[in-house]
């Protein structure tokens, strides 16, 4: 056991890491799968819309599809405004036990999500049933086949905001298995209304909506099951909101969300760039490429989610030490595996072209083919943004948030496509979406180096964490146990490291047992309950003159409280260690988060 005292470093892994930050990183890619499947939900179903559209359609088809994507992504950044505030409120508020306030923002969010998506169903139905698409196409041809994608699409608009909010909450409780399923589902019937209604009934673009935007019905009903059955931690109460949070949801979600709402401009005036300078051939091809490079962002839209958890426990526990942790693993794991991926795209540029076009001799061929070996470029420095954005996010930097979304999602984008694209044609418009990622990362480094007057030598730095976020390593000791061994020596390490702080003998004493017992009962029952191998991590905190201990394991859900309320006449020494720490002290806590157990215990 290796521990981490008056700011002095010793590592306690073998990699070279603390077991903080392995725990991190376990937890990151435990999440990661189910994550980067929910991100892809979306791009499921525009691939499998655009496919039938190219092949059993039309091209005209095809370019109905993509002219209905900058509106698409202004719902989508309505989605994410919601989901980010509401997540990383909800975070903060489980990393600072506050029940009754996560509550309320769960209640909050639903309410509102439903309102907007109810709004914006109407307007979009109206769009289509009234021909009132005009401004997006003056082709008559590609209007009526737009106008009717939209009546189909505005079916399917309140599931997919609902559906995205229910996906997050899901996750935060640990309950990725039921989002994974409706996943599944969702991408099964996708497929199948798609083949009844455009490859049987022959409903064109209206069938190719109706398939998603049922498809979206069932995903939301499946996950709503969990939430109406009275499982869930979170409950929708209509009675005692507190409306003043409706203000945070939308102020800290606005950052994140404002990316997409920047890409809706950012779509109209490049469509109208290309229809400018390259014509129809140059937006199928824009099309084709972004619809299929949309299942490969799945993977750092993943990232991003997972990371937003952490960071926003993080924040709400004001736990330095994971907070740098989860940008280092964005960098170190997160960076180099986009890297791979976007390699393999590159390489299969061709035949991912001809599941769309087939005849090299048509323009759109090589359009397209450039798009897959172009495009992929500006991933991994996205995966460095978003993370870094998510992080400005809930630590309410917001103009440094705000201006950073403004030139991603908008400005660089349009203006090195306005400057190339005279001379390059389609391509400037795949350059530009690199450029503008090496913008973004100069701007974030910039933004450091002005914060801290100096160039950032560590995650911390590059981060600009406060100094007084949290507490410095010389007032936390962290430790590590793996086996019972490791546990009897916990009590002397503990104590000493109070009394250097200046807390007295009986209050030493006190932390130093606590700490002992329960991280023994984690070993003796927690460890032994399933064949994987398990660590538990160890925190003590010396603050403002109060001593905190925190625990945290990954073994199964464990409430220390309901074991002490058992009681045993005929064995009184049973759970008695347990029984102990709480009649002792009163500020004790339990909460499973993201599938971790953590007991925080103030002394």
């Amino acid at each position: 056991m290796k521990r981490l005292l008056a700011g002095k470093t010793q590592l306690s892994h073998p990699s070279g890491e603390t077991a903080d930050a392995v725990m991190t990183s376990k937890l990151l890619f435990r999440l990661l799968p189910i994550q980067i499947l929910l991100a892809a939900i979306g791009a499921v179903n525009g691939i499998v819309s655009s496919l039938f559209a190219s092949n059993a359609v039309g091209t005209q088809a095809m370019s109905a599809v993509g002219l209905y994507n900058p509106i698409n992504l202004f719902i989508v950044a309505i989605s994410m405004m919601l989901v980010g505030g509401a997540s990383i409120l909800c975070g903060k508020y489980m990393g600072k036990n506050e029940t009754d306030k996560m509550q309320n923002v769960f209640s909050l969010s639903i309410l509102i999500a439903l309102a907007v998506s109810a709004v914006f169903t109407l307007i979009i139905l109206l769009m289509g049933i009234f021909d009132l698409s005009g401004f997006l196409t003056g082709e008559p041809a590609i209007r009526k086949l737009l106008d009717q994608y939209l009546i189909g699409q505005s079916i399917g608009v309140i599931p997919l905001v609902l559906g995205s909010l229910l996906s997050a909450f899901l996750s935060l409780e640990n309950r990725t298995r039921r989002t994974t399923a409706a996943s599944l589902v969702y991408i099964l019937v996708n497929v199948l209304f798609n083949f009844l209604f455009v490859q049987v009934l022959r409903m064109e673009a209206l069938g190719l909506s109706l398939a998603s935007s049922l498809g979206l019905w069932i995903f939301f009903l499946i996950q709503a099951q969990y939430f109406l059955s009275g499982k869930s931690s979170f409950r929708i109460s209509w009675k005692h909101l507190h409306w003043k949070e409706t203000g945070s949801i939308v102020r800290i979600g606005i950052p994140g969300a404002a990316n997409n709402g920047y890409q809706t401009i950012r779509g109209l005036i490049v469509n109208m760039l290309i229809t400018q300078f390259v014509g129809a051939a140059g937006l199928s091809a824009f099309a084709a490429a972004n619809t299929l490079l949309g299942l490969v962002w799945a993977i750092p839209t993943g990232m991003l989610n997972v990371s937003r958890m952490l960071i926003s426990i993080s924040v709400g526990e004001e736990d330095r030490q994971t907070l740098a942790d989860t940008m280092r693993n964005a960098v170190r794991r997160f960076i180099p595996l986009m890297c791979i991926v976007c390699a393999i795209v590159i390489a299969l540029a061709v035949p991912l072209t001809r599941l769309y076009y087939r005849d090299p001799s048509e323009p759109v061929y090589m359009m397209t083919v450039w798009g897959f070996r172009i495009l992929p470029l500006c991933m991994p420095l996205a995966i460095f943004r978003m993370v870094l954005s998510c992080y400005g996010q809930t630590m309410d930097r917001n103009i440094m948030v705000n201006v950073l979304e403004a030139v991603d999602g908008f400005v660089s984008v349009c203006a090195f496509t306005a400057l190339l694209i005279p001379a390059l044609g389609m391509n400037s418009v795949y350059i530009a979406n690199v450029l503008n990622g090496v913008v973004s990362v100069l701007y974030l480094l910039g933004y450091s180096i002005i914060r801290n007057r100096k160039f950032p030598k560590n995650m911390e730095e590059l981060m600009v964490i406060p100094p007084d976020f949290g507490v410095s390593a010389s007032e936390r000791m962290d430790l590590t146990v793996r086996s019972m061994e490791e546990v009897v020596n916990i009590s002397r390490e503990v104590q000493e490291f109070c009394l250097e702080k200046g807390i007295e003998k009986r209050r030493s004493y006190f932390a130093g047992l606590f700490i002992e017992e329960m991280a023994g009962n984690v070993v003796s029952h927690g460890f032994i309950k399933d064949r994987r191998s398990h660590s538990a991590d160890l925190r003590v905190v010396h603050k403002d003159g109060m001593i905190i201990l925190r625990i945290k394991d990954d073994c199964i859900p464990f409430d220390p409280a309901e074991r002490r309320k058992i009681f045993n006449p005929d064995g009184i020494a049973k759970n008695i260690g347990i029984r102990m720490v709480y009649s002792i002290t009163d500020d004790i806590s339990y909460q499973n988060i993201l599938g971790l157990n953590v007991l925080t215990i103030r002394i």
